[in-house]
């Protein structure tokens, strides 16, 4: 029944993308864009791949360097062997500042108050440090800071993390993910039946898209990411007064005139304001943001209240020109249905906030250079929106 399934919707999913990509009226422009992306990919690709190969060569010196040190004795000097022991306990104690480090001929000896749950792990540190011949323990472990003055305040430190517990990976450790889950994956998908295939198969899809993308699990699906699944930059360079522009973008009620995905934005309290989008198939979208940022003729910031549908933030900034122009600067992130993975979904079929992005601010751009632009199948006027302001 499992296997029918898969059949099935195999099968719908190459039907309607023969169908999108097929289309007489759009399906040029679709399959130009699908194209591109796979172009854009193949050349990610080859500059991953040299960036892996260096890291695993480097690696590969590294340990080999590592291992020789080992095999020949450190002749370090006393206070070079002290900040070594200093440098490996700012990684793992909360109050460094709190222990006195002596080192003399290898010896270490490492003395004052420290807490209880930090002290292993500093020990094995130091003796795992290059040149420490053994370590003398005279350290004060709390069970808490209590009223010890200097166990007061602190960061708590995690000492080294294994690189795959990282947010971010490095290339040789990405490449090895990748490979293990496209292997778990093709045996989930073609070996093992049932639920436990669907399972062995998402996991190692789960794995090859972290590896791919270098982002966390909670972005890639957008659980517990907030605002932040996915980021979006866009620049423009715009041959108006800054006065003018910053005027204009100060009223987001113009918005829905050059966007074309915003149906209304309203001013619902002081610095607050009521967003409706609508996408593709009719999905209207509701949510309230607020102004975290004003100064004039330079930055407008702004994010979603909590409990938006689409979470979202971002910073607007404008400089001038020399030329006397406005350069506009957009920096906003949001978190869609099924977070980066959605937003690459959406950018295949030209529906993803990067490419609607783009095209507003052309809009937006022939509306303060020329005086009007068309947005769904009307013109706008500049001289309208300044009324409507």
């Amino acid at each position: 029944m499992l296997d029918t399934g898969r059949t099935w919707l195999g099968g719908a999913a190459i039907g309607a993308g023969l169908m999108y990509l097929l289309d007489p009226q759009h399906g040029r422009r679709r399959r130009a864009r699908v194209r591109d992306m796979v172009v854009h990919a193949q050349r990610q690709v080859d500059r991953a791949a040299g960036v892996a190969s260096r890291d695993i060569e480097h690696r590969a010196k590294g340990k080999l360097a590592a291992a020789k040190s080992r095999l020949s004795r450190d002749m370090a000097d006393d206070e070079v062997l002290r900040q070594r022991v200093r440098s490996e306990m700012g990684r793992i104690v909360s109050h460094p500042s709190a222990i006195e480090v002596l080192a003399e001929d290898g010896h270490v000896t490492l003395s004052g108050p420290i807490l209880e749950h930090e002290m292993h792990d500093l020990l094995s540190a130091v003796r795992k440090t290059r040149g420490v011949r053994s370590v003398i323990n005279r350290l004060e472990p709390h069970e808490s800071a209590g009223r010890v003055s200097s166990l007061q305040g602190g960061k708590r430190r995690m000492g080294a993390r294994p690189e795959l517990l990282q947010t971010n990976w490095a290339p040789a450790p990405r490449v090895a993910a990748g490979l293990v889950g496209a292997a778990i994956a093709w045996r989930g998908a073609t070996a093992v039946r049932g639920l436990g295939g669907a399972a062995l198969a998402c996991a190692g899809t789960a794995l090859v898209l972290r590896a791919l993308t270098n982002l966390p699990l909670r972005r890639l699906t957008g659980i517990g990411a907030g605002r932040r699944a996915v980021e979006i930059r866009k620049d423009i360079n715009v041959a108006a007064p800054l006065d003018e522009v910053f005027e204009f973008w100060k009223h987001p009620e113009n918005f829905p005139r050059f966007m074309s995905h915003i149906r209304e934005v309203r001013r619902i309290g002081d610095r607050r304001w009521h967003w409706v989008a609508e996408g593709r198939g009719g999905i209207r979208t509701e949510w309230d943001a607020e102004i975290t940022a004003y100064e004039p003729n330079s930055v407008i910031g702004w994010r979603s209240v909590e409990g938006a549908t689409v979470q979202n933030a971002g910073i607007v900034r404008f400089q001038p020109n020399e030329d006397g122009g406005t350069r506009v600067t957009i920096q906003m992130t949001y978190n869609p249905p099924l977070g980066a993975v959605g937003h690459a979904v959406a950018s295949v079929f030209g529906t993803d906030p990067r490419n609607l992005l783009h095209e507003d601010m052309v809009r937006f751009k022939s509306l303060m250079e020329e005086g009007r632009t068309s947005i769904h199948g009307r013109t706008v006027e500049r001289d309208e929106l300044r009324a409507s302001a």
